[in-house]
């Protein structure tokens, strides 16, 4: 599944029909698809061994580390940083409670498999959470890893058996899955609440009714509407 999102979301990036959402993340096309194809390739390569029972996936491990600080460091101000931080810890909090209540293998009573689960819960805590696209996008994403991080590492204290791979296998689907799945909440909803709404951009800029998320979520768009022109400038010169 996770791989077929990814060459799902690879297709959408080529035919410019991802433009938008890449423009707000400030991610090129060229950019995204080459975080894309390093999450494709190194789902294949072998893991890079930590301990001696313990490995790392570079697809669902490295890669998605990598993407999630770059899209970290773009963040416009030190609160949505900060804010995108919290939004982890809390996912992260929210999927390993969830993690400890049911297991993680897919049993024949349960309608969905338990991998996929945690991908919703993920989503939709970073998007409740995040509420812009980065920090929802890297609560989702870093929530899952977090949090097979911790379960992997309390697996080798205890002494399990075998080896265990942090971000391979169903993680490795859960992330994708969790990170596509965050972005489109912020896109439908976000949008949705905006329009619903009508001027309310304008209001809470003229600070009517503001509290904290709102407040920053309007300078998220605020600051993405300026940043949007000159990214789309910088992808025209590349192109």
């Amino acid at each position: 599944m996770g791989m077929f999102l990814l060459v799902a979301v690879a297709i959408l990036i080529y035919l410019g029909a991802a433009q938008r959402v890449l423009v707000r993340l400030h991610l090129t096309d060229r950019t995204a698809l080459a975080f894309v194809g390093a999450m494709v390739v190194g789902g294949f390569l072998p893991d890079i061994p930590l301990s001696d029972n313990v490995s790392i996936n570079i697809g669902g491990g490295i890669v998605p580390l990598f993407l999630a600080g770059y899209l970290l460091s773009k963040a416009g101000t030190s609160k949505e940083k900060i804010r995108a931080v919290l939004a982890t810890l809390i996912t992260t909090a929210a999927v390993y409670l969830t993690l400890q209540i049911m297991p993680t293998e897919p049993r024949y009573n349960y309608f969905l498999d338990p991998m996929y689960l945690f991908a919703i819960i993920a989503a939709v805590m970073g998007y409740l959470v995040g509420r812009s696209r980065r920090s929802a996008f890297i609560a989702g994403t870093m929530g899952l890893l977090l949090t097979d991080i911790v379960s992997r590492v309390e697996a080798a204290i205890s002494g399990g058996a075998g080896q265990l791979s942090i971000g391979g296998a169903g993680v490795f689907d859960a992330i994708v899955i969790g990170g596509i799945l965050a972005l489109l909440l912020v896109e439908v909803f976000g949008e949705t609440r905006e329009l619903v709404q009508g001027g309310s951009l304008r209001k809470r800029e003229e600070g009517l009714g503001r509290g904290f998320f709102d407040s920053e979520f309007a300078k998220e768009i605020s600051s993405e509407k300026s940043a949007r022109h000159k990214d789309e400038e910088a992808v025209k010169r590349e192109e």
